[in-house]
């Protein structure tokens, strides 16, 4: 049988929903899927909707998907919150009339088994939202290679969505790749010359309904169907894993994935329990669910907008109050930004061991140093038995919730990365397998900048007065370290000045009871920090195994930087909120 002529073939559009962009409120990428259906002119599209498809890539979810540096992709907890996003898109999909396609299986596998097997041969025209690192793009260059094999005419679009500011909106010259390096300058212009643009609104059930004829098209099987969602074993994660996975009382709170929980958290924060006004003063605590906002893991999965977030507080200060915490909440999403941007600019060097100072990291440079590897002491502080209260109790809680404040996140950065001169990138790596709110920017550009590796100030945090600043009676400690229960306040964090009697009194001997420190107490070797600065971070890889980063995965090599940056512009062109470009 002669094979359909693309003149005749009717043109599928797929919205591809992306771990960044699992909502329907201010979704440009989405936005545009439904423009190009409405504006098609050779079938017709508009009347039999658009397709939503969301994949769970084995190279992503369970034991097979692991770093170079042994850690998970994403760990058991995170990929049952990203299955309750997908579970909750699917719903309000179906609310108006749609539905969403979901498989598991590597995208371009997925993709090229659901157009061949089709009988009615049709144009794919795939849109999804931009990413900008690495192991992303190559997925997106396999999956539109597959399309132009099956189809001359197919296309991939992408569109930039996952920012406050539009990245085409920023005022420096030469755009993203003239941007500063560091957060304040950035901020200051960024504030002063930029405005935060206004949320789309989610699509009307006219824009979004799925006729039957185009469901009669879809798969419809084990692994790919309009109603499959898998379970974590189906992923690929042990019963101890799925174990993990459930809820810790001792957790700030219990995240529920998802837009509905997501845009309920943040009209409970800001609107009825009226706490954005007390940001800045609580932003600091770190046991109960209130003492900060709480947002990054729906931000990080694209729950939450970053623009609906930024214009509620907009709101909140024209109707009840404007003040420093208004402001800083804003300011923090500004942080995320920054990171985001700072990925586009430097490529892969975040993910380098001496990140973007290169072969300054091993000249004259203040923070240059040498980097070892303790692999007992390594896993001591994954596993919060470092000796040092603060830094244990905050790893014990990531371990058990997933989450862990941002100044917790500060401390176990400088931690490793300064005091045990552990090379910093095993730290990001296990934040990616453990963090509910794992972003690939704002955690790797957090860590490599946390370790001085974006040339930077260097911060040493004192993790001892630290300890004693922001948990003054150790509650803290004590939630996470029971060891330390019954020890006093003055010795509770510093345990090692504690006489072998006083051990035995409060039931706590180091070495048996509570860990030794896993390097000794000491006065800083690096200019220390008591306060500020905002060491560790959320996000993706430093893959690649010796010191300069050089290998396979995301570390790369360190390669000629010029030929890197004008690689970068070309693949960065048009990344304009609203916009697309052809893959």
């Amino acid at each position: 049988m002669k094979a359909a002529s693309s003149s005749s073939k009717k043109t599928m559009f797929i919205h591809w929903f992306r771990h960044g962009d699992l909502r329907l409120h201010d979704n440009p990428a989405l936005t545009h899927t439904i423009d190009l259906a409405k504006n098609q002119s050779n079938n017709n599209a508009e009347e039999e909707g658009i397709v939503p498809m969301f994949c769970f890539d084995p190279r992503v979810f369970g034991n097979s998907a692991t770093s170079e540096f042994g850690s998970l992709k994403c760990g058991s907890r995170r990929a049952q919150f990203v299955i309750d996003s997908v579970a909750d898109l699917r719903k309000s999909l179906e609310e108006k009339g749609s539905g969403l396609l979901v498989a598991h299986g590597k995208p371009e596998d997925v993709f090229e088994s659901m157009f061949e097997g089709m009988e009615e041969k049709v144009i794919p025209k795939i849109v999804c939202q931009e990413e900008v690192a690495s192991e992303e793009k190559k997925v997106n260059k396999k999956v539109k290679s597959v399309l132009k094999r099956l189809e001359q005419n197919s296309a991939m679009d992408y569109v930039w969505g996952s920012t406050m500011y539009d990245p085409d909106s920023l005022p420096f010259q030469d755009g993203l790749y003239g941007m500063p390096d560091t957060f304040t300058p950035f901020r200051n212009k960024v504030e002063k010359k930029c405005t935060i643009g206004h949320p789309l609104p989610s699509p009307s059930k006219s824009q979004l309904a799925m006729s039957g004829t185009l469901k009669s098209k879809l798969p419809d099987t084990k692994s790919c169907s309009l109603t499959y969602l898998p379970t974590l074993s189906e992923l690929g994660y042990t019963p101890e894993q799925i174990k993990e996975a459930e809820y810790d009382s001792r957790s700030v709170m219990a995240f529920k994935g998802g837009e509905s929980a997501a845009l309920a958290r943040v009209k409970d924060y800001i609107w009825d329990k009226d706490l954005l006004k007390t940001y800045f003063d609580t932003r600091n605590g770190m046991l109960g669910a209130d003492y900060s906002t709480k947002f990054s893991p729906w931000l990080a999965h694209g729950c939450v907008s970053p623009r609906y977030v930024a214009t509620q507080c907009q709101k909140y200060e024209k109707e009840r109050v404007q003040n420093k915490s208004t402001y800083w909440v804003v300011f923090e999403l500004l942080w995320r930004d920054f990171f985001k941007f700072f990925a586009v600019k430097h490529g892969n060097a975040i993910f380098f061991l001496d990140g973007t100072l290169g072969k300054k990291a091993h000249g004259e440079h203040p923070n240059s140093r040498r980097w070892s590897l303790d692999k007992r002491h390594l896993q001591a502080w994954k596993e919060g038995k470092t000796g040092y209260p603060l830094v244990d109790a905050n790893m014990r809680e990531l371990a058990a919730s997933g989450f862990m404040s941002n100044r917790g996140r500060q401390n176990v950065c400088s931690f490793l990365s300064i005091d045990m001169k552990t090379d910093w990138r095993y730290g990001a790596d296990h934040f990616e397998q453990e963090l509910l709110d794992y972003d690939i920017y704002s955690n790797w550009g957090n860590w490599c900048a946390g370790a001085g590796m974006t040339g930077g100030r260097l911060n040493r945090f004192n993790i001892v007065k630290q300890s004693k600043d922001y948990d003054q009676n150790g509650d803290y400690v004590k939630c996470w370290c029971p060891e330390l229960k019954d020890v006093p306040i003055e010795f509770v964090h510093e345990p090692w000045k504690m006489s072998k009697e006083q051990q035995i009194e409060y039931e706590c001997v180091l070495g048996v009871d509570y860990p030794n420190p896993v390097v000794p107490p000491s006065k800083p070797t690096y200019r220390s920090n008591d306060g500020g600065g905002r060491g560790g971070g959320k996000g993706k890889g430093g893959r690649g195994q010796n010191k300069r980063g050089g290998g396979g995965g995301r570390g790369g090599g360190n390669k000629d930087n010029k030929n890197r940056i004008k690689s970068q512009r070309k693949d960065m062109k048009s990344l304009k909120e609203g916009t697309y470009r052809f893959g």
